[in-house]
């Protein structure tokens, strides 16, 4: 029996080792964030890299209130959005290839964000169902026009119905209920969680209470930071 503890004791500190291992610090990835210490964030409009339209505004009006979490000062994001459209400046591609530097003499913040939607779509397969996402945020210095901070992933969300029931019945009511629940799943929920997921590998900004008390706090895997 203590062989037995023994041996599990020790497979569970190699987990742990490997765990550990496979993330690297905030401090590791993401240096020129402790740099520069940008205290305000100017979010643009999505890269929408998709066939759903509506993406953008879901992930774009919902940036807010995890960046204010984070520590953040954001730059209003309606008042952004409405001058950007002023401008005819509907997807934040068009803005890709213009200086970081400039952003700042325009808007007087100290970054700006750029979040990519890469996915955004409903699978239905009769009797299950998801929505998946894939986003790309790159943070850019408007003093040196450096990236200061990225981050790259997935979520996928089930919209399943609960039922388990084995009968052909059961199975037709679980279509019919996974079918309606994936068509009207709410996305701004979802929105909110992938930011929120994503902005969690970054360094807290300077309103925040773990404010350069944060540069040992495991980040994101090693290989997503290169």
């Amino acid at each position: 029996m203590k062989s037995i503890k023994l041996f599990g004791m020790l497979v569970f500190a190699v987990f742990l080792t490997g765990c550990e291992s496979t993330y690297v610090t905030k401090s590791e990835a993401f240096p020129k964030m402790y740099n520069e210490q940008p205290a305000s964030i100017l979010v643009v409009p999505a890269i929408n890299n998709t066939t759903a339209p509506e993406s953008t505004d879901f992930i774009t009006t919902t940036l807010a209130e995890p960046l204010s979490y984070h520590g953040f000062y954001v730059a209003p994001i309606e008042l952004a959005q409405s001058i950007f459209q002023q401008e005819g400046i509907l997807d934040g591609a068009q803005l890709a290839n213009v200086d970081a530097t400039v952003f700042g003499e325009q808007f007087g913040v100290d970054a700006v964000l750029f979040v990519s939607i890469n996915k955004w779509q409903t699978n239905y397969y009769v009797v299950s169902g998801n929505v998946e996402v894939a986003l790309q945020y790159e943070l850019f210095s408007t003093k040196t026009g450096e990236k200061l901070w990225f981050y790259n992933d997935n979520l996928v969300v089930d919209t399943s119905s609960n039922d388990n029931s084995g009968s052909v019945a059961g199975l037709l009511v679980n279509a019919i209920a996974t079918a309606i629940k994936t068509a009207t799943t709410d996305y701004v929920p979802i929105a909110k969680r992938v930011n929120f997921m994503a902005l969690s590998s970054a360094p807290v900004g300077q309103y925040h209470q773990q404010h350069n008390k944060d540069q040992q706090t495991p980040s994101v895997n090693r290989f997503k930071a290169k």
